[in-house]
C-alpha cells in the first residue's frame, strides 16, 4: 500500500469517527447546552490526552509550532464544537451532516491559500460538483432554504476546514499525535477553569448536571475522548500521509455516513433520496481521487 492510499484510508477511518459527533452532540446538548458542553468536551479531551501521553510515555518536546497550535486549538476546540451544539438544539443532525458536507471543498482552498498544494482543474471540478450536491441535498431537506442555525454549521465547517488544514500541513514536521495532542493540552488551559465555573453553576441549578441522562453523559464521553481527540490523530496523520486537498476529498462521505448513524442513534429517517445522493457522491470522491494535485514543500 503506498502513502497516499495509507494516508486515504487512515483520514476515513477519522472521517466515520467525526461522522458520530453531530448524532452524539445531538443526544448531549439538550441536558448540558450548547456552550456548557463544548468546554466539558474540550476539558475531557485534554485530561485523557494527559493521561494516555502519561501511560504511554511519550514526550511532546517538539514545540516549533505553537503559535499554530494555538489557532488550530481555538478552531478546532471551541469555535467548532461551539458552532455544532449550537445548530443542534434546533436542527435535525441529519440536516447538519449535510450543510457541513462542504468541508471537502473549504479545507482544499485553505490548504490551496495557506501551503501551495495546487490542485488541477479536475480536480476542482469534483470537489465543486461533490460539495454541490451536498449543498443542493441540503436545500432539498430544508424545503427550499436554509435555516437560521445553518450560519452556525458553515461557521463550523469553515473553523473546521482552517484547522484541518493548518493541522495537516504542521503534522509534517510533528506528526499527527503530537499535533492533536498539543492542541488538546492547549484547550484545555482556558477550558478547565470554565468547566468548572460551569459544574458549580450547575450545582446550583433547578437542574443539576448529575440529573443529565446516561444517554447523553455518553455522548459526552464521545465526543470529547473520540470527536475530539482520537478521531484526530487518524485525520491528520491522514492529511500528513496523503496530502491535504486529497484525503480532504474523503470528508465528502462524511454527511452520509452521518445520515446512517442519525437513523440508528437518534431515529432520524434514512430515505431512498439519502442513499441516492451518497450514491452520486462515492462516484465524485473516486474520481475527484485519481485527480492530481500538486504538493509544494513548505
Amino acid at each position: 500500500m503506498d502513502r497516499e492510499t495509507k494516508g486515504l484510508w487512515l483520514g476515513l477511518v477519522g472521517v466515520v469517527i467525526f461522522s458520530m459527533t453531530l448524532p452524539a452532540t445531538k443526544m448531549a446538548v439538550s441536558d448540558f447546552g450548547a456552550v456548557p458542553l463544548s468546554f466539558y468536551r474540550a476539558t475531557i479531551a485534554g485530561l485523557a490526552t494527559l493521561i494516555y501521553l502519561l501511560i504511554k510515555n511519550i514526550s511532546l518536546s517538539k514545540r516549533n509550532g505553537l503559535p499554530t497550535l494555538a489557532i488550530i486549538s481555538v478552531l478546532i476546540s471551541f469555535v467548532f464544537p461551539i458552532s455544532i451544539a449550537m445548530a443542534m438544539q434546533n436542527l435535525p443532525s441529519s440536516h447538519g451532516g449535510i450543510v457541513l458536507g462542504i468541508s471537502p471543498l473549504l479545507t482544499a482552498l485553505f490548504a490551496t491559500l495557506r501551503f501551495g498544494e495546487r490542485p488541477s482543474r479536475g480536480f476542482w471540478i469534483t470537489a465543486i460538483i461533490g460539495s454541490g450536491l451536498v449543498i443542493a441535498f441540503s436545500i432539498k431537506q430544508s424545503d427550499g432554504t436554509l435555516q437560521a442555525s445553518d450560519i452556525a454549521l458553515l461557521l463550523s465547517a469553515a473553523s473546521a476546514s482552517h484547522g484541518y488544514a493548518e493541522a495537516g500541513n504542521l503534522s509534517h514536521k510533528m506528526g499527527g499525535i503530537a499535533v492533536i495532542s498539543w492542541v488538546a493540552i492547549i484547550a484545555l488551559i482556558p477550558s478547565l477553569p470554565i468547566a468548572i465555573y460551569y459544574l458549580t453553576q450547575a450545582a446550583t441549578s433547578i437542574t443539576p448536571i448529575m440529573d443529565a441522562s446516561l444517554q447523553a453523559w455518553m455522548a459526552l464521553i464521545f465526543v470529547s475522548v473520540f470527536s475530539a481527540y482520537v478521531g484526530n490523530i487518524f485525520w491528520y496523520t491522514g492529511l500528513s500521509m496523503g496530502g491535504i486537498a486529497h484525503v480532504g476529498q474523503v470528508q465528502l462521505l462524511q454527511p452520509f455516513c452521518t445520515l446512517a448513524l442519525s437513523s440508528v442513534l437518534v431515529f432520524e429517517p434514512l430515505t431512498i433520496s439519502n442513499i441516492f445522493f451518497a450514491s452520486a457522491v462515492l462516484i465524485v470522491v473516486a474520481i475527484g481521487k485519481r485527480m492530481p494535485v500538486i504538493k509544494v514543500k513548505t
